[in-house]
Parts: C-alpha cells; sequence; structure tokens
C-alpha cells in the first residue's frame, strides 16, 4: 500500500449527488463552500480532483469498532462460537499482549477502514483487569495502544475512544484507562450480577469525569433488560454530551407492548442506539438450531419513534467475529438484508446518524458541511451498496486521504451462439466490450441486431 501527504482539494469536478445531479463541489478547506451543476464553477489552479461522474456520498463513520481486538483471530485460533466463548478465547488471549502488538493490529485496521472510506471511528477499549487480579499497569495496556495510534492518525482521521469496562473491573482501574484521555465511558452492564447496580457504577464515574457515555446494552435475545433503566438515568443529565447504547439485541425479543414502552424511555431521553448486524448476526442465535432468531435490535420500532439509529461493523476478525471487512457498505448491506431497510436509509445509518450518534459535525456533499467525503464508482446508493465497488476515493476535512483504482479484464468470448429459429423475430445485443477500467462507464451498447427467421 503507497503512501503520501493528505492532499488538499479545492474543487471536486463532475460528481454524480445521489438525487441524480452532476455537480461539482468547491471546498473552502475542511468545509464545502458550493455546489453547482458540472462545468460552472470556476477551475483553480490547483487542488482540482476530477471524479469522472462517481457517486459522492457522506463518507461513513464508524460508531462502534473494537480496535484492541481487530485481526487478532488468527493468533487467538478461536473456537467458533457465542458471545460466552467468544469473551472466554479473547479473556485468555489478552494477558499475553504487548502495547505494541495491540497498536500494529489497530493501527492496520483503522487504515483500512480509512481506505473503505471510513473517515471517523469511535473504537471501544478493553479495560484489561483479568477479572479485577491484574495491576493498574497492565489494565491500561490496550488504552495506551489505542491512545498512541489515535495521535499518529489524528491528521487523517478522527478517532474517539471508549473505556470498555467489564463488571469485575476496579474503579480504580477504569479511572486510569480515562486519565489517558479516553473520550468516554463504557461497560457491559447486562453481563454484571447486578445489571442495575452496574450501570449506576458507570454512571456514576462519567458524571466524575463529566464524560459521555457508550455502553454495551442488553446484547442477548434473553434475560436481563438495562436499557430502560440507562435511558432514565440520563433523561436530565447535561446534553453537551452522547449518550449511546449498543447491540440493544434484547429489544428485537419483547412483545410489542413492553417494546414500546422501552422505546418511548429510549426516545425521551435522546439516547443513540448502535446497532451492530454482522457481529450480533454471527454470536446470537447458537442455541436456537431452528427459526435462529436474527440477533438485531428492534430497529423499524427504534425509527419510526424517532430515534437516532446508527449501525457499525463491531468486531472485525477476532474471537467475536471470525469475518467482516470493517467496510460500510458491508454493514449497509446487511441491514438492507437482516434488518429490512431501504439501501438509502442503511447508508445514512453509516454515514450522517453515525456521525450524530458520535457527535461529529454534519458531513457531506451540503454546503456548509464537512468536506468529509466518499466517492465510489456507482451509480446510486442502491448500486454502491449492493456492489460495495472497490473503487473509491476519500476526503478527510477536504483533503484528499485515500484513493483505490482498479483495473478488471475479462476475456471475450470466441464467438457469438447462432440463434436458434423461432417463431417470431428476435433481439440479440451484440456482446459489451471488455479490459474496461471499474470507475468507467458501460459502453455504449450497439443497436440490437434484429434476426429475420429463416
Amino acid at each position: 500500500m503507497e503512501s503520501s501527504p493528505p492532499r488538499p482539494i479545492a474543487l471536486l469536478r463532475s460528481a454524480l449527488l445521489a438525487d441524480g445531479r452532476l455537480v461539482d463541489v468547491a471546498l473552502d478547506g475542511d468545509t464545502v463552500a458550493r455546489v453547482a451543476p458540472a462545468g460552472t464553477l470556476p477551475v483553480p489552479s490547483d487542488g482540482v480532483l476530477d471524479l469522472d461522474g462517481r457517486l459522492l456520498l457522506t463518507a461513513p463513520a464508524e460508531p462502534h469498532a473494537h480496535l484492541d481486538k481487530a485481526r487478532s483471530a488468527d493468533r487467538i485460533r478461536p473456537p467458533l462460537g457465542d458471545l460466552g466463548s467468544a469473551i472466554a478465547a479473547w479473556a485468555a488471549h489478552a494477558t499475553t499482549m504487548t502495547v505494541d502488538e495491540i497498536a500494529d493490529r489497530a493501527r492496520e485496521q483503522a487504515l483500512a477502514m480509512l481506505a473503505a472510506g471510513t473517515t471517523a471511528i469511535r473504537s471501544h477499549v478493553d479495560v484489561l483487569s483479568n477479572g479485577g487480579t491484574a495491576s493498574v499497569a497492565d489494565s491500561v495496556r490496550g488504552a495506551q495502544a489505542l491512545v498512541q495510534v489515535r495521535a499518529e492518525l489524528a491528521d487523517l482521521m478522527d478517532i474517539e475512544l471508549v473505556a470498555l469496562a467489564g463488571p469485575l473491573a476496579p474503579d480504580e482501574h477504569v479511572e486510569a484507562v480515562l486519565d489517558l484521555g479516553v473520550d468516554l465511558v463504557g461497560g457491559a452492564p447486562h453481563l454484571a450480577d447486578d445489571p442495575t447496580a452496574d450501570v449506576d457504577r458507570l454512571l456514576a464515574i462519567a458524571h466524575r469525569r463529566s464524560l459521555g457515555v457508550d455502553l454495551h446494552t442488553d446484547e442477548s435475545l434473553d434475560g436481563p433488560i438495562t436499557l430502560d433503566h440507562y435511558a432514565r438515568s440520563v433523561r436530565d443529565r447535561p446534553r453537551d454530551r452522547q449518550y449511546s447504547a449498543g447491540h440493544c439485541v434484547r429489544l428485537g425479543t419483547l412483545d410489542p407492548e413492553r417494546l414500546a414502552e422501552i422505546v418511548a424511555e429510549v426516545a425521551a431521553a435522546d439516547v443513540g442506539v448502535i446497532t451492530l448486524p454482522i457481529t450480533n448476526l454471527y454470536l446470537q442465535g447458537w442455541q436456537h438450531p431452528v427459526s435462529t432468531p436474527r440477533g438485531l435490535t428492534a430497529i423499524r420500532a427504534l425509527v419510526d419513534a424517532g430515534v437516532r439509529v446508527a449501525a457499525g461493523a463491531d468486531n472485525v476478525r477476532d474471537p467475536f467475529n471470525p469475518v467482516g471487512r470493517g467496510d460500510a457498505l458491508e454493514t449497509a448491506s446487511l441491514l438492507v438484508t437482516a434488518g429490512h431497510l431501504t439501501p438509502d436509509e442503511a447508508y445514512a445509518m453509516v454515514s450522517e446518524h453515525a456521525r450524530s450518534v458520535m457527535g461529529l459535525p454534519a458531513a457531506g456533499p451540503v454546503v456548509g458541511a464537512r468536506a468529509d467525503l466518499l466517492a465510489v464508482a456507482a451509480t446510486s446508493v442502491t448500486d454502491a451498496v449492493a456492489n460495495a465497488p472497490a473503487d473509491r476515493i476519500v476526503l478527510s476535512r477536504g483533503r484528499l486521504v485515500a484513493r483505490t483504482e482498479v483495473h478488471r479484464t475479462v476475456a471475450a468470448p470466441l464467438s457469438v451462439p447462432t440463434p436458434r429459429p423461432v417463431a417470431a423475430p428476435l433481439s440479440v445485443a451484440a456482446p459489451l466490450s471488455v479490459a474496461t477500467p471499474d470507475h468507467a462507464r458501460a459502453p455504449a451498447v450497439p443497436e440490437p441486431a434484429t434476426v429475420p427467421v429463416p
């Protein structure tokens, strides 16, 4: 993979917008300054990038990653299984990790996500307490690594960090992680012996530190529900910080009346919900070999109630998910398939809505928005989500930070089959030309030749 410094861009030429318009987009530093019909804006002497009709979108944001765990599966070789087995495999490996090894994997994954178009990542990082038996120094190894990577990549992308405190992580360890500059308080209260008490503990830490909160919430198909208590507890808290809940799988299993009650609490508290289709589809339902549940939150009910719903890729090639590309278009495609969303709704959840839940400024090809942009070789949002074309151009804060170009060559058929006689005229289209770059438009197809019936 080649690398070069970020290149400031002043004008994007010939960009296709999601509404079908072909436009030029002028940038002023990190902000979109003008959007006008293609060919109508002044062309500066430098900083011009011709998109050649590529689809220009708001760059994705990843609201729930685990960079400290990413790409560890080959080292751990975990057994395939549910959440419990994944936690056990990770806990056994975590005691062996060094700061440098965590940082190397995290950096590699973050840059891969940037190349795919993601310009902002919120990553949870484990408080490595080993059930409360580790020293303070050992408990902060993951956070040290991710704080280092955040600093290294600060000129390229936004990275937020969340202290993921297990139920047995002492407050002292959580505080030590936060002292390193971690941005939010997190945890998994549904795994605690007293889930409600653990919610209160984590919220108390966040209150003392004047920080936002992003909890792993009710990540199971049955068992305790903490989301309503969490929502009620933060309803009157300061709104200069974010409150969000990831997974919320339990919502997808509730009866309509109970679901409506909890969704109303979430909406009233303006708690953002982050659905994580790939990991939850993998982890949930192992105990149900027949009519296996989907393992997703109640996306439609939340959206209809006005809740801010974002979506993320979560784990990538670790004990919690052996596959995954960390690609927002993969996440969006799964939302369409398993969540019954439209492609436009799905892409919004990995871009505009994700930025909202993360507390980031609005971005996209809109005047006044942050120039965090993704250009892909696609003709529409549906085309982009369906095909996830590898040909991508990525801008972060108005600067070109990644470009992937694909050239495809396909062998031509040796001959065109002779049409069989039929009872009516048959139109046979000439074969398309080949050896076409992936980003190019399909070549014009000649008028079909009419083959007369003998």
